[in-house]
């Protein structure tokens, strides 16, 4: 993990030791099986977009578990790689709300100050949820609680039952919360389609004087 902003105060809120643990589940993990993402890539949320720089979070549970989908980035996968149903989905509700977005790589939302934030930054090939609740939950619940402590106000985007968990983390009331159900086919037409999440977003972040995101690049 880089030495940034993010690392000293990420491990303020974590016990002593606990980066040590990290790297040794990880060099465990990455000697015994295939695990997704590269692990260059496992922190690339935090490497990406910098503390100071988050405007919105948008909270995923775990990376793709298939091949060259996971970027350490929730919900995102590569140009060259169909996008999942559920990106598929939050792709057809931006169309809905704002307009068209012709690529599915969602780096291009991480460099503007989208945190695209996973509950657990690892999984192995294969096993959906296959490291939840092994290690990595302290981590980037500490993550939300740094994003949390910001003067400047964040928009959390909370989609389905398990990101909707975090939002005991956002006490912050500078902060805007909006929650729906999950874009997965399962749930997307109980009331994630039609929730307008990315001009919500923008409303609000104009409203405090800042800068939209452009969700279309």
């Amino acid at each position: 993990m880089e030495h940034s902003a993010w690392h000293s105060l990420i491990k303020q809120q974590l016990p002593d030791g606990y980066f040590g643990k990290i790297n040794y589940f990880l060099n465990q993990v990455y000697s015994s099986g295939t695990i997704y993402p590269p692990r260059e890539k496992v922190f690339n949320a935090i490497q990406t977009t910098d503390l100071v720089d988050v405007k919105v979070v948008i909270l995923g549970q775990d990376p793709y578990h298939g091949p060259r989908q996971a970027q350490g980035l929730s919900f995102s996968v590569p140009d060259d790689i169909p996008a999942p149903p559920s990106l598929q989905n939050i792709l057809k509700e931006l169309a809905d709300d704002i307009g068209m977005k012709e690529s599915h790589d969602l780096t291009s939302w991480a460099r503007q100050g989208v945190l695209l934030l996973n509950a657990s930054l690892t999984v192995p090939a294969g096993q959906a949820n296959g490291h939840a609740g092994q290690i990595w939950e302290p981590f980037t619940d500490a993550v939300i609680k740094v994003v949390n402590e910001k003067d400047t106000p964040v928009v959390f985007i909370l989609w389905g039952s398990y990101a909707r968990k975090k939002k005991a983390l956002i006490t912050n009331p500078k902060h805007l919360v909006l929650e729906s159900p999950h874009p997965s086919p399962l749930s997307a037409h109980r009331g994630f389609f039609g929730s307008k999440p990315f001009s919500k977003t923008n409303a609000f972040l104009t409203s405090q004087g800042m800068e939209p995101i452009n969700w279309l690049v």
